[in-house]
């Protein structure tokens, strides 16, 4: 692939969900699909909002191990990316990723002790397209 980074960005850009897995307090691997990323950095950081009383963000804050998957149906193509997740509760934090609307979820705004943002930062990555797979270090 001539320019990883440009092609990969794209396909993300284009996807409608994220799929994210984490890791349980047994072991095991749950998958979750997700709204898009509302910031990203690259392809190495990404932001999403979420409650704070979910599953996945009690078993980030155990196990920081993390992956997320982007797809694009329409060319049969996709791309992993592994790596960390952090949980963060700050006001600037939460802040940077608000939208409007947001309200909807989270009724008492961005003080809201039920809102919080996850900010996943890849290690590497694995793109395929044209069956085949390329791994790709961050």
């Amino acid at each position: 692939m001539r320019n990883y980074e440009q092609t990969i960005g794209n396909l993300i850009d284009k996807a409608t969900l994220t799929i994210i897995s984490y890791i349980d307090s047994d072991g095991f691997p749950i998958s979750k699909a997700m709204l898009s990323p509302r910031e990203r950095e690259g392809i190495q950081v990404f932001w999403f909002s979420t409650n704070t009383s979910s599953l996945k963000v009690g078993c980030f804050k155990e196990n920081p191990a993390a992956s997320i998957y982007f797809v694009d149906k329409r060319f049969y193509r996709g791309v992993s990316l592994l790596g960390t997740m952090e949980v963060l509760e700050t006001a600037e934090a939460k802040e940077r990723i608000w939208h409007e609307g947001d309200s909807m979820y989270y009724s008492k705004g961005m003080t809201d002790p039920d809102y919080c943002v996850l900010k996943f930062t890849a290690k590497k990555g694995r793109f395929y397209s044209n069956f085949k797979s390329e791994d790709f270090i961050l």
